[in-house]
C-alpha cells in the first residue's frame, strides 16, 4: 500500500487541476483544416436532418460530470451542510433555464462546491495574512467565511446572467411576434412560420423557437412545446404571450391577430419598464448634480467676490 503523504495529496490535486485545464483548453480549440462537405451543407438541412442539427450545434465537452463521479461523497456532504443557503432544486432549475445553461442541478452544485473550495482557499490565505499581523481569529474565520461566500457568489452570478438573458428575450419578443404574424398573414402555416423565424433569427428567442421546432419534428404537440418553454423560463411577458398563443391554437382563433396584439402588449410593457427605469435613474442623477456640479457653480460665482474683498481692491 502506498503511504498517503502531504506530497501525494499535492500531486493528486495538481494532476486533477492540470487534467481539467488541458481538457477545457482542448475542447475549445477550433478544428484545423478545411470544413467537410457535410459541415457546409448542414445549415441548409436543419429542418429535415437531426445530424445536420448536431453538426451546427455540437454538444459542449464538459469535464465536470467525470469529476462529479469522483467527488460524489464530498458533493453530498456539501448539499447537506449548505442546503439552506443553496435553495431548492426547483429554484436552481429555473435559474439554470433562465440563464440558458444546460447543466444539471448536480453539475451546478458541483460547480458551487468548487467555488466553495476556492473561496475557502482564498479565505485561508487572507486569514493567514491577518494572523501574522496579530489577528489569530482570522485564521479560523477566513476559510469558513470564504467557503460560505463562494457558493453564494456563484449563485449570484447565475441570477445576474439569467436577468440579462431574460431582458434580451423581452426585447426580442415584439419583433419575433410581428415576424410570425407577418408570415401567417402571407399564407404560411404555424409550423412553417416558426421554422422560418428559427432559421433566419440569431437571437436568444430564435434559439428557443429552434428547440420548439425540433421538439415538434419528433412528435411533441406544438402547444405542449410552447407551454414547456414558458414554464421553464417563467418570464412574465413571454409566459403571457405564449399562454395566449397556446389558447388561440387550442380554440382555433385567428393566430395572426393574437400575435399582433401580444406584440403591441410586449412593446407597451417595454415602454413602461423604460419609463420606470428612467424615473429611478433620475434620482441617481441628482447625486452628481447636488454634490459636484452645484458646489463648483457656487464656487465660481462666489470666489471672484471673495478674492476682491481679500485683496482690498
Amino acid at each position: 500500500m502506498v503511504p498517503v503523504t502531504p506530497q501525494l495529496w499535492l500531486a493528486v490535486a495538481l494532476g486533477l487541476t492540470g487534467g481539467i485545464g488541458l481538457w477545457s483548453v482542448t475542447a475549445r480549440l477550433p478544428a484545423l483544416g478545411r470544413p467537410r462537405l457535410a459541415s457546409r451543407l448542414a445549415p441548409y438541412l436543419l429542418d429535415v436532418s437531426p445530424e445536420a442539427r448536431r453538426l451546427v450545434r455540437p454538444p459542449d465537452a464538459d469535464p465536470l460530470p467525470v469529476l462529479g463521479v469522483v467527488a460524489a461523497p464530498a458533493l453530498d456532504l456539501f448539499q447537506r451542510a449548505f442546503g439552506g443557503l443553496l435553495g431548492t432544486s426547483g429554484g436552481a432549475v429555473v435559474r439554470l433555464a433562465r440563464a440558458g445553461r444546460s447543466w444539471t442541478v448536480e453539475g451546478y452544485r458541483l460547480r458551487q462546491l468548487l467555488w466553495a473550495v476556492a473561496g475557502g482557499a482564498a479565505g485561508a490565505g487572507l486569514g493567514a495574512l491577518a494572523a501574522t499581523r496579530g489577528s489569530p481569529a482570522a485564521l479560523v474565520a477566513g476559510p469558513v467565511v470564504g467557503a460560505m461566500l463562494g457558493p453564494l457568489l456563484r449563485d449570484r452570478l447565475l441570477v445576474e446572467e439569467g436577468r440579462r438573458r431574460a431582458a434580451r428575450i423581452e426585447s426580442e419578443l415584439p419583433t419575433v411576434l410581428e415576424f410570425l404574424a407577418l408570415s401567417l398573414s402571407a399564407g404560411e402555416g404555424v409550423h412553417d412560420a416558426l421554422r422560418r423565424v428559427a432559421r433566419v433569427g440569431s437571437g436568444v428567442l430564435s434559439g428557443l423557437l429552434r428547440r420548439v421546432v425540433d421538439e415538434t419534428a419528433v412528435g411533441v404537440p406544438l402547444p405542449a412545446a410552447l407551454s414547456r418553454v414558458g414554464d421553464e423560463l417563467r418570464i412574465p411577458t413571454l409566459t403571457r404571450a405564449l399562454t395566449h398563443v397556446v389558447g388561440a391554437l387550442e380554440r382555433g382563433s385567428p393566430l395572426a391577430e393574437v400575435l399582433r396584439v401580444q406584440a403591441a402588449d410586449a412593446r407597451e410593457h417595454a415602454r413602461r419598464d423604460l419609463l420606470e427605469s428612467a424615473g429611478r435613474k433620475e434620482i441617481g442623477m441628482m447625486v452628481p448634480l447636488v454634490f459636484l456640479i452645484l458646489p463648483v457653480t457656487v464656487a465660481f460665482a462666489v470666489w471672484p467676490g471673495l478674492f476682491v474683498l481679500q485683496t482690498g481692491l
